[in-house]
């Protein structure tokens, strides 16, 4: 399943950090470490996002008033993620970490409880997909023993969820820098306020389709699809597991009964397997974004191009 490494490489790396942080100190410039150019007392607290949809909340609700890095770069699946030597000092030295349990476990065993946001928190949490036992199995003996989850980590693809992180986000970031609270605050509620127009737009623009089925590359849209009364089902758990001949007939079975005309694919993941499904049951593939990396545009863009490719695909008349 997912990639990362095991605590032990994590804990030596954190002890590599630190030295490097101490033989640097004095060192850096006042963009990146608030330097003898920039007064400790202005000096913005550095926040640490996991990957882009966090990223892209981050931004708005830290504004100008946080120096963000992301540890994800644009076009890298994050569940592939291992964290470098200067990544894992970044999140050493952030006054925040703001991530999601579950989906890079890399991260989850560098972040310190104290200086993270484990996003998941904020929200209600749906269990794992329907056939994650199955996989589990499967790949248990990739796992190194990294502590599994039991619910579904894709929060960030329900908007109203969304809103709820927002809010939460600006609560953290408003205690870790108190000189600008208000601002993280208000930027926070701003931020829910646009997403709750999208989850409007959503609810709209779903209501009267003619199929509810979403055939995915992987079960990422469970939170979109539970939130818009659609039904997932994922050709596998994780893009990084090879579906069995048996699930694919099972889906395949789906497919046909339900009248699904369109199967889901991503731009990170491979198509074939999804285009092989297709052409066994007569249908045709769209991209769907799980955005779990930087779309073109950013986040509300990318969610309200999907709300487009849904609409097509599942014959909404909204």
């Amino acid at each position: 399943m997912m990639s990362g490494f095991s605590r032990s490489r994590a804990a030596g790396l954190l002890a590599g950090a630190a030295l490097l942080t101490v033989a640097a100190c004095g060192s850096g410039t006042a963009e990146t470490t608030g330097s003898a150019a920039t007064p400790a007392s202005e000096a913005k607290p550095e926040v640490v996002a996991a990957f882009y949809p966090l990223q892209w909340l981050t931004e708005q609700v830290g504004g100008a008033d946080v120096q963000l890095t992301t540890l994800t770069a644009p076009g890298v699946e994050p569940h592939d993620l291992e964290l470098g030597i200067k990544q894992v000092s970044d999140i050493q030295n952030a006054a925040l970490t703001v991530y999601i349990k579950g989906v890079q476990p890399a991260v989850d065993d560098a972040v310190a409880a104290d200086k993270s946001f484990d996003a998941a928190t904020a929200v209600t949490t749906l269990p794992a997909g329907e056939h994650a036992e199955e996989e589990e199995g499967h790949a248990g003996e990739e796992e190194h023993g990294h502590e599994e989850i039991a619910y579904d980590p894709h929060i960030w693809l329900d908007p109203s969820r969304l809103a709820t992180v927002a809010s939460k986000l600006g609560e953290r970031l408003a205690a870790a820098d108190a000189a600008h609270a208000q601002a993280y605050k208000d930027r926070a509620a701003r931020t829910a306020a646009a997403l709750g127009t999208l989850d409007q737009e959503f609810t709209k623009g779903l209501s009267t389709c003619k199929t509810k089925t979403l055939v995915t590359a992987h079960e990422a849209f469970g939170y979109l699809a539970d939130r818009y009364k659609l039904k997932q089902v994922g050709i596998t758990l994780d893009p990084e597991t090879e579906p069995s001949p048996a699930r694919l007939s099972e889906v395949a079975k789906i497919a046909k009964a339900e009248g699904v005309s369109t199967i889901f694919t991503e731009s990170l993941v491979s198509p074939k397997v999804a285009e092989v499904l297709a052409s066994q049951v007569g249908a045709k593939t769209a991209v769907l974004d799980p955005l779990e990396s930087k779309p073109s545009g950013d986040y509300l863009s990318a969610m309200r191009d999907n709300l487009k490719t849904l609409q097509t695909a599942l014959g909404c008349t909204a």
